[in-house]
């Protein structure tokens, strides 16, 4: 029996730690407000850098520390981040001035992008392959009903004391996590090791997603057209070609180029950037809409949202089985269908009177049923074929793409709605969202039946899609 727990034991550790990172995403737009008043000779456009810091560095660090964690231990970089994380929490909660809490807020992005790609290498090695999409499409959901989760449960933390307090949670939630991780968790590491990955690739993909990032969030303030976001976007340009260029040439790349050429794992990527596009630009206008068109309290919106992570919960935990019995396409498909159905009776039935019940939750619910299961499908699906030695690159390579298509959900919503948003802005916005969950679900048909399997791979030749016997990795307590 204990066999038969310890799997689901290390999945609820690994997936605290992915709450967490994904949860401080969303929990700080609620804070915001709060956070302004606090720090009252700051400028808007400077303290906006305390979501800024934390998304843009999230998704520049992703990769360059999924491959260090397969090269140096998952186990060790998982509790470095964890660390690295909790203490600047610590800091985001005691900052006395605001270039102190863009600061922290920076070093805890730090620490998220070391825990989430480990996490889920130190999941999959428990699981059988035929278990694994279950595994991996609770541990994708997680990150989906966390960022959901973030605006109900900063509300009731505001409402209670202030903004402070939605820092410190991470406190609580990472203490009750470290005990048992310490003693769960198993060093692994890629059995065929060599150097270090290339230490400038490392710069060049942290810069050029960095400097994409910058121009996605600063552009609706500076103009889309305006020197500063031309040049971002040209940085962007130039560094990732030279990216590249360093993968194919390196004889240890951060990034193996062959991975794309598993095309469940290409696949997978691009479908859960474009429907990251649509659910994180869905989550900032929903409470815009019901706290200014409906005027909602901050509390009372924030529990009205809540319908959607609940079914998102209940749908992804039924879609790793199908996944496992079925193929990630099975679920990815109609959940693509089912977020782009809750944002067409969004843009169809909303108007300037609240009617929640008869409106509003029927939209809701559809919506979070579509992210639950379509954040299980992709998320098994970007690690179904990839090798154990890979998992924990792979996966990071599919966060990169989630956040990626985060900032640009948020960027494409603040140019949709414009300075004063009137219901007609709205319904533009959730029309965008209803087109990124079509085009999601199309990704989620082109999956089709793909499964886990263990592919015999080096990173000296391109993954084999055949399924052949698992190769054990190397593992020993730390």
């Amino acid at each position: 029996m204990k066999q038969l727990e310890r799997p689901w034991k290390v999945l609820a550790v690994t997936a605290a730690a992915i709450f967490m990172a994904f949860i401080d995403v969303t929990i700080v737009n609620v804070a915001f407000p709060s956070i302004e008043r606090a720090f009252p000779g700051t400028s808007v456009a400077g303290l906006s850098w305390v979501l800024n810091a934390y998304n843009i560095v999230f998704a520049a660090l992703l990769v360059p520390a999924g491959r260090l964690a397969d090269l140096f231990g998952r186990r060790r970089v998982f509790f470095t981040g964890l660390w690295i994380f909790l203490a600047a929490s610590a800091l985001c909660g005691i900052a006395p001035s605001a270039e102190m809490l863009i600061a922290a807020r920076a070093i805890q992005a730090a620490g998220a992008a070391l825990m989430v790609p480990t996490s889920l290498a130190l999941l999959l090695p428990e699981f059988p392959p035929e278990r694994r999409a279950t595994a991996t499409a609770l541990w994708g959901a997680v990150g989906g009903v966390a960022a959901a989760t973030g605006p109900s449960l900063g509300g009731v933390l505001i409402e209670w004391t202030d903004w402070r307090l939605v820092f410190f949670i991470n406190l609580v939630i990472g203490a009750a996590a470290l005990v048992p991780a310490r003693r769960l968790l198993v060093e692994t590491r890629d059995p065929d090791r060599g150097a270090v990955p290339d230490p400038f690739g490392i710069v060049l993909l942290a810069a050029s997603i960095g400097a994409l990032s910058l121009a996605i969030v600063e552009a609706p303030d500076w103009g889309w057209g305006s020197a500063r976001i031309l040049t971002a976007f040209a940085a962007a340009a130039v560094l990732a070609a030279g990216f590249i260029s360093r993968s194919v040439t390196h004889h240890h790349p951060v990034l193996e180029l062959h991975l794309f050429k598993v095309r469940s794992f290409a696949v997978a990527c691009f479908g859960v950037g474009v429907f990251s596009l649509g659910f994180y630009a869905l989550l900032l206008s929903n409470i815009l809409f019901l706290t200014g068109v409906w005027h909602y309290s901050i509390l009372k919106a924030g529990f009205a949202v809540t319908p959607g992570p609940l079914m998102a919960a209940l749908s992804s935990a039924n879609a790793g089985r199908i996944a496992d019995r079925y193929g990630s396409g099975a679920v990815a498909f109609p959940g693509g269908l089912l977020f782009a159905a809750g944002a067409l009776v969004f843009a169809l039935g909303l108007g300037t009177e609240p009617h929640y019940v008869t409106h509003y939750l029927p939209g809701t619910i559809l919506t979070g049923l579509g992210v639950g299961a379509s954040f299980a499908g992709f998320s098994s699906a970007a690690v179904a074929e990839l090798p154990p030695a890979r998992f924990a690159t792979g996966s990071a390579i599919s966060a990169t793409c989630r956040q990626i298509g985060a900032v640009l959900g948020i960027a494409a919503l603040i140019a949709v709605l414009g300075e004063r948003a009137g219901l007609d802005d709205f319904q533009r916005a959730w029309w965008m969202m209803t087109g990124t969950g079509a085009v999601a679900a199309i990704a989620g048909f082109s999956l089709g039946r793909v499964r886990a399997t263990v592919a015999p791979w080096t990173s000296k030749s391109a993954p084999s899609t055949t399924p052949s016997p698992e190769r054990a990795p190397s593992a020993a307590r730390s």
